[in-house]
C-alpha cells in the first residue's frame, strides 16, 4: 500500500460541494480549494459580461472551504491556543483561483494575462476595501496575480481564452494495463484514494522516468472527479501525521488513540535480541564522501548535529532456520528511511533488500532455493508484468533480492466525514469520536514468494 512513504500513499482528491461554505461561520478553512460540480466545475461558466472594454469570459464566485492542516490539527487532538490567532476563515491568491477553475489553460498564459493586465475582478458586496471600492462607484477593476481573494468575488478572463482548444489526453495504455491499475485501488471515497503501489513503480516521475503513480493516477484514476488525485496532498492526513510526529515523545502508547497508524512487514538479516520493543532514537543526515549522495544515520551526540527523534514499534512474527526473520514494525514517526535504519542500526538486522544501509550484510548473501518442485519451475516460467514490471523476481531465491518491506496494515482517520463535520460546525468541534478507516493490502509477488520459502 501507499501514504505518506515510499510504499503506501493516500491522495487526496476533491472533496464534494459541500465542504465550501461562505461567509462568518467558526470553520476550519481551506488552505487547498479544490474545485468540484457546479461551483467549482474544470469548464469555466459561459456567461458573458458586458462591460466598457468589451465582453468577457465569467468565473465562478470565490468560495472558502474547509483548511485541512487546521482540521488535521484538530483531529490530532490538538486544540488551538488563543495566540495563534483566527484561521477560521482563509482565502487564496487570484492567479491560484483562475488555474483552479481552469485547469486546461496553460501557465504560461494565465501569468501574460495577469501582466498585460488582462484580468478583471469584481468585489464581492461584502468587500469595502479601497483597493476594490473606487470613487467612481465601479467595482470592477484589475486585479493583480497575487492579490488576495475574498468570499464572492468574481473573477474575469478575456473572451478569447474560450477559443482555445482544451488539452486532450491521448489514451496511451492497453486495456491490461488499466485493468491493472484500477486494480491497485483499495478504497475511494470522496475525500481520498488508496491504492496499493506495485514494487518498482516510481511514485512521481523524474529525468529517465518514463512511468510513475503520480502521473498514471492523474490521468487514469480520476473516477469522474474534476481534478485528478493529487500525490501527498492529502493535506489532513499529512498534518494528522505531523502532529503526532511532533508529539510522539509524550505519548501514552497504551492509552493513545491511534488515529493515523502504518504497520509494515519486513525480512531482515538476523534476529533481533528481543522478541518486541520501541526504538526511540535521533535521526539525522549525513553527507557521503562523494559530496553528492546522503544517507540518514542514528545520532550519537545531539548537540554537535542536527537531529530528529524518531519512534518505531517492532515485534518479531516469524524466525526461520536460514538466519532470516520476519518483522512487523509501526513507526510513530515519519523520518526520512525510519524503518530502514532503525533495522539496520539499532536491531543490527538490515532489511533483505537494503543495499544503501546494509550492503555489507548483503556481500555475503546466498540465495535461497526453494525444495518445492513446483515453485522451481514457478521461477523459471516468469511470466511479464503491465507497465514493464518484474513482480515476480526479487525474492530470497535471486542473486540481488528486491527490498522486502511493505505497508501491510494501515489506519486513516475518516477524512470524507471530518470534512462533513467541520463544514456544518459552527464552533469548535470535539473530533475525538471520528471514526477510523482500516486497509490491509497482500504482500508483494517477491515477498510473497519468500515467505512460501523459508515456510516450505
Amino acid at each position: 500500500m501507499a501514504v505518506l512513504s515510499h510504499l503506501r500513499r493516500a491522495l487526496l482528491r476533491s472533496p464534494p460541494p459541500a465542504t465550501t461554505v461562505c461567509g462568518g461561520a467558526r470553520l476550519l478553512t481551506s488552505s487547498y480549494h479544490h474545485l468540484q460540480a457546479k461551483s467549482y466545475s474544470t469548464k469555466v461558466e459561459d456567461e458573458k459580461k458586458e462591460n466598457k472594454n468589451g465582453k468577457w469570459l465569467t468565473l465562478p464566485p470565490f468560495k472558502l472551504t474547509v483548511n485541512g492542516a487546521s482540521l488535521g490539527r484538530e483531529i490530532a487532538g490538538r486544540r488551538k491556543s488563543t495566540d495563534e490567532g483566527d484561521e477560521s476563515m482563509t482565502t487564496t491568491t487570484a492567479i491560484k483561483w483562475v488555474m483552479r477553475c481552469c485547469p486546461q489553460l496553460p501557465r504560461s498564459l494565465v501569468q501574460k494575462l495577469f501582466r498585460l493586465r488582462q484580468v478583471r475582478r469584481e468585489a464581492s458586496e461584502g468587500s469595502t476595501s479601497d483597493k476594490d471600492v473606487q470613487a467612481t462607484g465601479s467595482r470592477i477593476k484589475r486585479v493583480s496575480a497575487k492579490d488576495a481573494m475574498k468570499c464572492g468575488d468574481t473573477i474575469y478572463l478575456p473572451i478569447t481564452v474560450q477559443a482555445l482548444p482544451a488539452e486532450k489526453v491521448e489514451c496511451d495504455c492497453s486495456e491490461e494495463e488499466l485493468k491493472f491499475l484500477h486494480d491497485l485501488v483499495l478504497y475511494k471515497d470522496s475525500a481520498i484514494l488508496v491504492i496499493n503501489k506495485p514494487p518498482g513503480m516510481p511514485v512521481q516521475g523524474g529525468i529517465g522516468i518514463r512511468t510513475s503513480l503520480d502521473d498514471l493516477a492523474g490521468t487514469y484514476l480520476r473516477h469522474d472527479f474534476s481534478e485528478p488525485p493529487r500525490l501527498l496532498s492529502a493535506t489532513v492526513l499529512h498534518s494528522v501525521f505531523r502532529e503526532k510526529t511532533i508529539g510522539a515523545s509524550n505519548i501514552d502508547l497504551k492509552s493513545e488513540k491511534r488515529f493515523l497508524q502504518r504497520k509494515y512487514w519486513a525480512l531482515v538479516l538476523g534476529s533481533p535480541r528481543r522478541p518486541q520493543g520501541l526504538i526511540s532514537v535521533p535521526l539525522g543526515k549525513v553527507v557521503m564522501d562523494d559530496g553528492r549522495s546522503e544517507r540518514i544515520t542514528v545520532v550519537e551526540n545531539v548537540s554537535t548535529m542536527s537531529s530528529q527523534h524518531a519512534i518505531t514499534e517492532y515485534r518479531v512474527l516469524e524466525s526461520s532456520n536460514h538466519g532470516l526473520t520476519w518483522l512487523e514494525l509501526s513507526p510513530l514517526t515519519g523520518r526520512k528511511h525510519q524503518i530502514r535504519v532503525h533495522c539496520a542500526e539499532v536491531l543490527g538486522t538490515p532489511i533483505v533488500g537494503d543495499y544503501k544501509y546494509g550492503w555489507q550484510a548483503h556481500k555475503k548473501w546466498n540465495p535461497l532455493i526453494s525444495s518445492n518442485l513446483e515453485e522451481k519451475v514457478e521461477i523459471s516460467k516468469r511470466k511479464s508484468f503491465p507497465f514493464g514490471l518484474d513482480l515476480e523476481g526479487g525474492s530470497i531465491s535471486d542473486k540481488q533480492p528486491s527490498l522486502h518491506l511493505h505497508c501491510k496494515k494501515m489506519v486513516l482517520p475518516d477524512v470524507s466525514s471530518a470534512l462533513e463535520r467541520a463544514r456544518v460546525s459552527s464552533s469548535d468541534y470535539d473530533f475525538g469520536d471520528i471514526k477510523s478507516l482500516k486497509f490491509g493490502a497482500p504482500l508483494p509477488p517477491h515477498m510473497q514468494r519468500s515467505w512460501d520459502i523459508l515456510s516450505s
